[in-house]
């Protein structure tokens, strides 16, 4: 028995705009493909089977809910691959690939490289570099461990040697363990207090250990900055992915740290979204 796929969508479709959730067709079109593992345009042909109904509808609900769309299908792709994510983890986003695309940039021609990611979450922005850079030493750190749950998982699924590991980024003594790096790459918590009291409710449902950065939103930058830069090997990277608000602010703490060639570069939308600098 299968079902009309098309009565089907608009039915979730609408249920979905009744509870003010945006993308609300393309939303569903996921959720068809991901239950039925084919295509929608596939899906017009054969018919929905009558067994997927209900978990289908489940993943309405919790849509509806607010509950991210990621989240529900428990996968996202990030520069072109595809990340496990779900519940205590932050959920990739396109704006993080532009620190990624100047991470590599900076490392054309180099060799032997060592790279850490602070505050790596599921692990994209590790897996992403290491794919690229198949001969660099690619490390990754986080506290959460539900965090480093996914990292693990989507480490394995791409058998990339991405070396994953717990501990605390603002620990003081947290980089004599390691040794040095020629970059250290971080997309780390950076939201203000006020924009935490002001968030979708979608982005409620991820950790906030993820996105709150104290008053101002600079807590990890200016942290990060000051622990980790003795880490760092002379000539060495430092990248940031920020607030679109953040980019002078970050700036003066990288020249205040004496970091040279100090860049401030934007996203696709024209919006600040990386601040890099050199060691001297």
């Amino acid at each position: 028995m299968v079902m009309d796929t098309a009565a089907l969508h608009t039915e979730l479709t609408n249920y979905l705009i009744q509870a003010d959730i945006p993308d609300a067709a393309f939303d569903v079109r996921c959720m068809f493909e991901q239950v039925t593992g084919c295509r929608y345009e596939k899906l017009l042909t054969t018919g929905i089977p009558t067994e997927d109904e209900n978990p289908l509808r489940n993943m309405a609900q919790r849509r509806a809910f607010g509950e991210p769309l990621q989240y529900i299908l428990g996968e996202w792709e990030f520069f072109g691959m595809r990340l496990f994510v779900g519940k205590g983890v932050l959920i990739p986003r396109p704006d993080t690939e532009v620190l990624v695309e100047t991470v590599l940039d900076w490392c054309k021609g180099k060799q032997e490289l060592r790279i850490i990611d602070l505050c790596t979450g599921s692990g994209c922005i590790a897996l992403a570099l290491q794919q690229h850079l198949p001969a660099t030493e690619v490390h990754a750190l986080d506290f959460s461990e539900d965090a480093l749950h996914y990292a693990r998982k989507n480490t394995a699924y791409h058998k990339l040697p991405v070396t994953l590991h717990a501990g605390d980024v603002l620990d003081e003594q947290q980089p004599q363990a390691f040794g040095t790096f020629d970059v250290i790459v971080s997309n780390p918590p950076y939201l203000t207090a006020d924009e935490m009291q002001a968030l979708q409710r979608e982005i409620q449902h991820e950790p906030a250990s993820a996105l709150a950065a104290g008053t101002d939103g600079l807590l990890f930058y200016r942290d990060i900055t000051r622990i980790w830069k003795n880490a760092l090997r002379p000539g060495g990277l430092l990248a940031f992915e920020i607030g679109e608000q953040q980019g002078e602010a970050v700036a003066d703490i990288l020249e205040n740290h004496e970091f040279t060639d100090v860049h401030i570069l934007q996203d696709y939308a024209r919006h600040d979204r990386v601040v890099t600098g050199q060691k001297a």
